[in-house]
């Protein structure tokens, strides 16, 4: 399904061709917008523009080396041409006038964590309190501020903008910049000192940014500062998959590319390299759904493929045993589709197959399913379930009150939390182990531990930590006893690493499977894709009902998710089935209910689906 490693479409060629001046390559999943951005940077070189006045920006360090990687291969090499990040273009910026910023050319970079620790060391040197002045929630203030380049009067309350003013100060004292000053303070350079603006738009006369979609308001104004005097900007990316707004990401700046630079050339690569027909039909027919879009018709000259499977589970433990089932099944080759419950075709151990969520919490039924069946598996961008601190945390309070000699998970609840608490709280859990239930003993220990007034003064992704906890309730909730639900817990973490292969065979002759969040899972692709939990209220997540804006963007999720399956495509859900799902033609689809009651999708009138905006 790939393409021909050295022609180039009708429209890639044009794009590739274009000569100086704005262009928008606008590239739908699996079009070959790598490759063509890559021949785009040779094709400027080799009409004689000097390697040093060109920049290529990219999002992540990984689709930098594939750039390079993609250059080498080419057999040329090119010494001073940056393709790089938006921060490590900010790093060399910022190297070169540190002095107008108050810093040395050795100045360090803190990350998030080395942020937090000055945001709180300025407040302890200030004699305030955590709880008058939270340092997650300051940090992301400030953040905030660099990121949209607010003004800070603008956007704190007039007692903050001394503890920002502080901060500030506190980097400068210490020759460092925060993450987000990398592209912060070079655009505030350029904007207050024109003169080593003008030095820099000489110097990067050409300038091609991937993954323009995902772009925030400090990145796009250090392109447009950058690229206004040339006006040699070139960009490729997809509005489709711009499903980042929760990182500052604003795909308008796509949308408004012509606006922007009302000479603009757009090229819109419309042909998929990647998926069936059928894949590709079903997610065009749902991203179209979208009002707020640059349209685009993708198409393939693939096979159709076969149907897009559509699975209904009673639970997500059974949806979890379905999809763990499903790939045993195909992968020994076995070609039954006894009740039309096994997707696809046998097709052997060389595959790769990825299992996506909406939530991180989500894993922990497929992990169970997977574990079981002996079938290896990697989770991407996390840790596994059980290693999760809030399900650690919680875990060792209950081993507590099962068993009250249990040192290692005593340290572990002295080591979390105040003496104050941790002297009670022990002791009571210990007393209380065989009075009260499973549910009953862990809602003891979150109100007696203030446990997401803890999570909330540690971390910022409280949300997410907060669906895991209520995902190990559920599942706790399914057992009679604590000492039965602790078993197992404990086989489940014991057989997730094996010591002894021979017990374990699945697991050496199967490709490990990929778990990961669908916003993981853009710009990799897999031979199968299963995207689990495709339920209304999960996918769009009920926190997007309030607006139409968050539901597209869900949308547009959605839409991320299935154009990672090259080959086969299978959506579960439990409850009631999310509105994407009925958004995609019926004819592209085939029905599975696990309890065998329909043959049919449920109609959608039938399914409790308002939309609130």
């Amino acid at each position: 399904m790939e393409q021909n490693n050295n022609r180039l479409n009708d429209r890639q060629q044009e794009a590739v061709d274009h000569g100086n001046g704005p262009i928008l390559i606008a590239a739908g999943a699996g079009s070959g917008k790598t490759k063509t951005l890559t021949t785009r940077l040779m094709k400027i070189i080799e009409r004689g523009v000097n390697p040093a006045n060109i920049i290529a920006i990219t999002f992540t360090n990984k689709a930098a080396n594939e750039m390079r990687n993609r250059i080498e291969n080419l057999k040329l090499k090119i010494e001073n041409l940056f393709i790089g990040t938006f921060h490590s273009l900010g790093v060399r910026i910022l190297k070169e006038e540190a002095k107008l910023l108050g810093r040395n050319a050795y100045f360090t970079i803190y990350d998030n964590d080395d942020s937090l620790s000055l945001i709180r060391q300025i407040l302890k040197q200030l004699d305030i309190s955590k709880e008058a002045a939270n340092p997650i929630k300051l940090q992301n203030k400030f953040s905030s501020i660099k990121n949209e380049l607010i003004a800070p009067k603008e956007y704190l309350e007039p007692q903050l903008i001394h503890l920002f003013n502080k901060y500030e100060q506190a980097l400068r004292e210490n020759n460092a910049f925060d993450f987000d000053d990398l592209i912060e303070k070079p655009v505030r350079l350029f904007e207050d000192h024109p003169e080593i603006l003008t030095k820099y738009q000489n110097r990067f006369q050409q300038v091609l940014v991937d993954e323009y979609q995902d772009i925030n308001t400090s990145q796009y104004r250090l392109i447009r500062l950058l690229a206004e005097k040339h006006q040699n900007i070139s960009v490729v990316g997809d509005d489709a998959q711009s499903i980042y707004r929760f990182r500052g990401s604003d795909f308008r700046n796509f949308l408004n590319f012509e606006q922007d630079w009302p000479k603009a050339k757009i090229v819109k690569l419309e042909q998929n390299y990647r998926s069936t027909a059928n894949i590709i039909n079903a997610a065009s027919a749902l991203i179209k759904k979208n009002s707020m879009q640059t349209p685009k018709t993708l198409w393939t000259d693939n096979e159709a493929g076969d149907p897009i499977w559509v699975v209904k589970a009673y639970d997500a433990d059974e949806e979890a045993r379905y999809v763990a089932r499903n790939i045993l099944t195909m992968t020994n080759n076995n070609d039954n589709k006894k009740q039309g419950l096994v997707i696809g075709h046998s097709h052997g151990h060389s595959e790769t197959t990825a299992i996506l969520y909406r939530t991180n919490a989500q894993s922990r039924a497929i992990e169970q399913s997977l574990i079981m069946n002996q079938i290896p598996y990697k989770i991407f961008g996390g840790l596994r379930f059980y290693q999760r601190k809030e399900v650690k945390d919680i875990l060792a309070g209950l081993r507590v009150a099962s068993n009250p000699k249990d040192s290692v998970s005593i340290d572990r609840l002295e080591k979390t939390f105040p003496k104050k608490i941790t002297g009670e709280l022990i002791g009571e859990l210990q007393r209380l182990g065989e009075k009260l239930s499973i549910l009953e003993l862990i809602n003891y220990f979150l109100e007696n531990t203030n446990y997401f007034d803890h999570l909330g003064k540690k971390f910022d992704n409280v949300k997410e930590r907060t669906e895991n906890i209520n995902e190990l309730i559920v599942f706790a909730g399914t057992f009679k006893s604590l000492p039965e639900f602790l078993e197992r817990v404990l086989l489940l973490q014991a057989n997730d690493m094996p010591a002894n292969e021979s017990l374990n065979a699945n697991r050496y002759t199967l490709n490990p499977v990929h778990l990961m969040s669908i916003h993981l899972s853009k710009g990799l692709e897999f031979d199968q894709v299963y995207v689990m939990g495709c339920n209304e209220g999960l996918l769009p997540h009920q926190m997007s009902y309030g607006s139409l804006d968050e539901i597209e963007e869900e949308r547009r999720l959605m839409y991320v998710a299935m154009t990672r399956a090259r080959k086969r495509l299978c959506l579960t859900f439990t409850h009631i089935p999310s509105r994407f799902v009925y958004e995609i033609p019926p004819e592209l689809t085939e029905f599975a209910d696990l309890s065998g009651n329909k043959n049919n999708l449920p109609n959608e009138e039938d399914s409790y689906i308002e939309d609130t905006w």
